[in-house]
């Protein structure tokens, strides 16, 4: 269900929409005033690439080498900068290429950004996790388990790469008297154990189905009194802890989590912009009409607005152009 990355007509939950009457000659015309003439003009950047599909941006990519020999994505690295930089080249990349650049940026350079890794492969389908592995093999020829497998380590490690496999089961049949076994078990491993046996934890939760998790969590509240997000918060720490809260999360409701994260990324000093970027890129043709109303539910005032106050200029510009007033 929240795997609607392939078939745009079924995307009735995304911001961003096909142009109606798009006329992709036009639009490569606009991007090249707007990159060639004296000084980028950033408004029409915003204006053609926050509103189109992301299947329209890729014709336009493909025109726009043709008529003139250069890159898109190379010129606007070279004519924009910063975070708005970011974000148009984010926006010119396939979906499934973007969140493979996401996890591949997670994971080079001085120390890995297990936050990232966390939110992108608790949230994502097993389709979708199958393609950011697909664009990993095809762009470094080497398979994206192995190489996260000297990243990641410990009891994190091994839930992440379980995840990383894309092999959740997927079948919608909930079996409740294995739901009310995995509570207990899970009970019997965290609660009522001295010291915690993460093993039977992540085999679990990484492993079976969403609706088979979504039963298991009300099992799991019969047996404790409390809720298995508050077992896990109360039993383990650090990036398991995070990994394991971040899959209850999405278990229950994927829009309400990326609504969460997206509020973490605006809060207290400094915005962090990659995340911003990120999720409201990733999910502009899934899933931000419910992002948004979660956002609200949760934190009583508009995506919009918060975004409003907290980013500026050209970035915050085609970030409100994405986000779209609720």
């Amino acid at each position: 269900s929240e795997d609607l990355w392939e078939s745009s007509c079924s995307n009735t939950r995304g911001t961003v929409k096909d142009k109606a009457n798009f006329k992709v000659e036009e639009d490569v015309a606009a991007i090249r005033k707007a990159i060639e003439g004296i000084g980028t003009t950033e408004k029409t950047l915003t204006e053609v690439l926050a509103k189109r599909s992301n299947a329209q941006r890729q014709l336009i990519a493909q025109a726009y080498e043709k008529a003139t020999g250069r890159a898109l994505i190379a010129d606007l690295e070279g004519d924009t900068h910063g975070d708005f930089e970011d974000l148009l080249v984010a926006l010119v990349k396939p979906p499934a290429v973007y969140d493979c650049h996401e996890v591949i940026k997670a994971i080079k350079g001085a120390g890995t950004t297990e936050s990232t890794l966390t939110e992108l492969f608790a949230s994502r389908s097993n389709r979708q996790i199958k393609a950011i592995s697909d664009v990993y093999l095809a762009e470094t020829g080497k398979l994206l388990t192995h190489d996260l497998k000297s990243e990641v380590s410990g009891d994190y490690g091994k839930a992440l790469l379980i995840l990383a496999e894309g092999k959740r089961d997927e079948s919608s049949f909930v079996d409740a008297a294995k739901a009310k076994a995995d509570a207990k078990a899970l009970y019997e491993a965290g609660e009522k154990k001295w010291g915690t046996d993460e093993g039977r934890f992540i085999d679990i939760l990484c492993h079976r189905s969403v609706p088979q998790l979504r039963q298991t969590l009300v099992e799991y509240k019969n047996i404790s009194k409390k809720t298995l997000q508050e077992s896990i918060e109360g039993e383990m720490s650090g990036n398991l802890e995070e990994l394991l809260v971040a899959v209850v999360k999405c278990v229950k409701n994927v829009p309400a989590y990326l609504a969460e994260r997206l509020f973490e990324s605006m809060r207290g000093l400094g915005t962090t912009e990659s995340t911003l970027t990120r999720i409201l890129v990733s999910r502009s043709e899934i899933d931000l009409l419910d992002i948004r109303a979660e956002f609200k539910k949760l934190f009583g005032y508009s995506l919009y607005s918060k975004l409003e106050s907290e980013v500026s200029g050209s970035y915050g510009d085609t970030l409100k152009h994405l986000c779209g007033q609720d």
